[in-house]
């Protein structure tokens, strides 16, 4: 009988690797036509159009470096095992009460989820994904499938959307999420946030981990102090591109700088 082993797929598609790679071939072979097939009348024109296959071929072969470096460094086959790291040190933050349950905002391919379950067998963990094209291989049933490969059963799966959350208030015990709001466009990062823990209960803890730069989600440090005068207990916002779940290299080279976890109990 075959065992059965998860799959969280990868945080970098092959597809995207695919994709540079034949960028880089296309770009080659249209500076060896343009070499081959102009003649020096339009020495101009060819000098032109050379250089710009050359950058094109470049800069496309180097995003293909990276992405099947980043390929590595985040794949739970790998020797590195970032997203591993990352998934359950974020993890380790979250203790949900007998009989509770907990929320993971844009579950992905489960594993936030999973591993929160894992830890608190005696609760239940809804993760909830819009889910898409962009990230085709992260589905309803990938979930399903690596939380039965895990031997887990508290989990339970379904679409949402953390711009509107369909939850009423103070519904979960807890709240967790990993890398989602900064992919989200056109909307306030701190909104995002002050909704996921809408639906948190009084008591409840919560553990959130971005790129929270303020680029990206402004003055954090005065939405700490904010949650704390709204009455929010031991909030704390620790960068985890320091050492904690990644080197402060391996953050600049995965365009992770500003990795940090909010925690804090409502």
């Amino acid at each position: 009988m075959t065992e059965l082993k998860p799959d969280y797929k990868n945080w970098i598609p092959k597809g995207m690797i695919a994709l540079f790679a034949a960028g880089a071939a296309v770009s080659a072979a249209a500076y060896a036509g343009v070499s081959l097939l102009m003649n020096d009348e339009q020495k101009a024109m060819k000098s032109g159009l050379k250089i710009l296959s050359a950058a094109a071929g470049i800069g496309c072969a180097a995003a293909a470096g990276w992405c099947l470096y980043g390929y590595h460094q985040f794949s739970y086959d790998g020797k590195r095992k970032l997203s591993k790291q990352i998934i359950e040190g974020t993890a380790s933050y979250v203790n949900i009460p007998k009989g509770g349950k907990g929320l993971d905002v844009g579950c992905g391919s489960g594993a936030l989820t999973i591993a929160c379950a894992k830890r608190n067998p005696h609760a239940k963990m809804i993760g909830i994904d819009p889910w898409g094209p962009v990230y085709a291989s992260f589905n309803k049933e990938r979930c399903e499938a690596n939380a039965k490969a895990e031997g887990v059963t508290n989990t339970e799966f379904k679409k949402g959307n953390a711009i509107v959350l369909d939850f009423p208030d103070e519904s979960f015990d807890a709240v967790v999420s990993n890398y989602v709001y900064h992919n989200i466009s056109g909307h306030n990062k701190q909104d995002l946030l002050k909704e996921s823990l809408r639906v948190l209960k009084k008591g409840g803890t919560f553990a959130i981990h971005d790129i929270m730069s303020r680029e990206r989600y402004g003055d954090m440090e005065k939405f700490v102090n904010e949650l704390k005068d709204e009455g929010y207990e031991d909030v704390q916002l620790i960068r985890t591109d320091r050492g904690l779940f990644m080197s402060k290299a391996e953050a600049l080279c995965m365009f992770l700088t500003g990795s940090a976890l909010l925690t804090g109990k409502k």
